[in-house]
């Protein structure tokens, strides 16, 4: 399937648009809560230090709750699931609100915010959906995958410009209120259509996505990745306010998410030759190369050059991203798949308020140029453990798969359709 005709037979499937795009409507305020939150309170309490605290401590949160919530999504299904952890992330927001616009102690916004950590894990839902409707056409799950993380660029790319917009066009308190109604409303219709719902597996088949095959491994690739765009950010941000620009830095860090999105969906029309361990290897090796683009064009040329070279930077993201999460769905049993690509989410979480708080530092103590290694550092970092972890081998003929089974047999005209995956693209 080499045409853009792949992406088209994908929505051609029954019920995946409706499903694609209600989570589309519950995701794209994961790109709003952040910025909404550090401007509501920074605006009603006078304090960037206490905004940054409480979002540091919903990231924290939301690294321990993530993986629990996705948990009960494997075990209890998505609808039941996800909409009561919804409702309770959207009482947290409404919570937030209500406390910076009666001035509260400071305290409560920690509260309050923590409670938001139960914000499911809506694109790995929607990954699940795709995994069941295209298993056994591993062809059209790779492009249906491309396209999940060209959705997450789009979100994270628009989101935040929607939320500042919001913040600053209406009243401080519009963007978290905002995005907590798409939220709940987006999560709601999701869970509606159950005609694509994974059925829920057997809970005693279920073993720890941690102990999976090569996990541990991805998990550290991910981290490492999460670390470059928290450091590219909090860089270009400080580059931008250094060249007296402050405002172009959303735009400018905009085209990185765009170059991705765009990646993204052409690395979903081609087809994969080689092993997804292969691939990994090769796409963080064009994210490191790629992301000296930046430092190159911030040393010599400035903030005029500094946003095409973003733009090239982002362009091998979504590749990687793409190949990391098809192999966390390869090598996490699939009765507890939305853990494991929570537990990846959760460790490119923690790679970005890493990322975030190193580039600061090195802003503040060798500038924003220098900062720029940063990236590089952390994209070299990837490398090395895709390259030197051995749980990221790709199998040979006589090793053992982590989810055994049946052997193929062989295509007769006699053969019974229904044994084809329920979707096949071919």
């Amino acid at each position: 399937m080499t045409s853009a005709r792949a992406y088209a037979r994908l929505f051609a499937i029954p019920g995946a648009r409706a499903f694609t795009v209600w989570n589309l409507v519950a995701r794209l305020p994961m790109g709003m809560f952040g910025i909404s939150a550090v401007m509501m309170i920074a605006a009603g309490y006078g304090s960037y230090a206490l905004a940054g605290a409480v979002a540091a401590t919903g990231l924290v949160a939301n690294a321990v709750a993530g993986p629990l919530v996705a948990r009960a999504v494997d075990r209890y299904g998505q609808a039941r699931t996800a909409v009561p952890a919804s409702a309770v992330a959207a009482g947290g927001a409404l919570a937030l609100t209500l406390c910076v616009f009666l001035r509260a102690p400071a305290w409560t916004l920690f509260v309050a915010y923590v409670l938001m950590a139960a914000t499911p894990n809506t694109g790995g839902m929607s990954r699940a959906r795709w995994a069941h409707l295209l298993r056994g056409d591993p062809r059209a799950l790779h492009t249906a995958n491309s396209f999940e993380q060209a959705a997450d660029e789009v979100c994270y790319m628009l989101g935040p410009v929607l939320a500042a917009f919001l913040c600053t066009a209406l009243f401080p308190e519009a963007g978290m209120l905002a995005g907590a109604a798409l939220m709940f409303t987006g999560v709601l219709l999701f869970a509606a259509q159950r005609g694509t719902e994974p059925p829920v597996a057997p809970r005693s088949r279920g073993r720890s996505p941690l102990r999976a095959r090569g996990m541990p491994a991805l998990l550290c690739v991910f981290a490492a990745t999460g670390a470059v765009f928290g450091s590219l950010e909090v860089v270009t941000v400080a580059y931008a306010d250094a060249a007296g620009h402050k405002a172009a830095a959303g735009a400018v860090l905009a085209l990185q998410a765009a170059g991705s999105c765009a990646a993204g969906l052409l690395y979903g029309l081609a087809r994969p030759a080689k092993s997804a361990a292969v691939r990994l290897r090769w796409c963080l090796a064009a994210m490191a190369a790629l992301m000296s683009a930046p430092l190159l064009a911030a040393s010599s040329a400035g903030l005029l050059l500094l946003a095409p070279a973003l733009l090239v930077a982002g362009m091998a993201t979504a590749p990687t991203m793409v190949t990391g999460m098809q192999l966390v769905q390869q090598r996490t049993p699939a009765e507890r798949l939305n853990e494991g690509m929570t537990l990846a989410v959760t460790a490119i979480l923690g790679g970005i308020a890493a990322g975030s708080a190193a580039g600061g530092w090195a802003v503040e103590h060798a500038g924003a140029v220098s900062g720029y290694w940063l990236p590089v550092a952390a994209a070299s970092v990837a490398v090395a453990a895709a390259f030197a972890v051995r749980g990221l081998s790709p199998r040979t003929p006589g090793s053992a798969s982590p989810h055994p089974r049946p052997a193929p047999r062989a295509a007769s005209p006699t053969a019974d359709a229904g044994e084809r995956a329920p979707y096949e693209l071919s």
